[in-house]
């Protein structure tokens, strides 16, 4: 199975823009995107495509429910070495130290600049030893 990113974020018009943004890559099996509504949905998710494929995560912070620090914090109690990229409407500094303070490894704030993103799959496939 190729390398999966998991995009979280409870605003279902996000997985059309994200396909549409990464329609090039995911038609040429550079990865795949699976997307969750929730974290408690993302939990599921990463269980079902296998936790060791899922490369990078990019969580919305806001969300009904568990939200994203909250998500983040477990993902990096069981498991710290995957890379967790949350995704905010506010990019304070406050903001910015609570995810840092969780084991966040990048802060990107709406509208998401798409090119960073790019940057971000782009490094993490490389790590991986991939190409996107």
């Amino acid at each position: 199975m190729s390398a999966a990113i998991l995009v979280v974020d409870d605003e279902q018009d996000i997985e059309p823009l994200f396909r549409q943004q990464f329609r090039r890559e995911l038609r040429q099996g550079a990865f795949i995107m699976e997307f969750a509504l929730s974290a408690a949905e993302a939990l599921k998710r990463i269980e079902a495509v296998g936790v060791s494929e899922v490369v990078l995560i990019f969580s919305d912070i806001n969300m009904p429910g568990m939200n994203g620090l909250d998500l983040l914090e477990r993902l990096k109690t069981d498991r710290p070495e995957l890379a967790v990229v949350m995704v905010t409407a506010y990019g304070d500094d406050d903001t910015r130290r609570a995810a840092a303070d969780r084991g966040a490894d990048g802060l990107l704030t709406k509208p998401v600049d798409f090119a960073l993103l790019r940057a971000e799959i782009v490094a993490r496939m490389a790590e991986r030893g991939g190409g996107a």
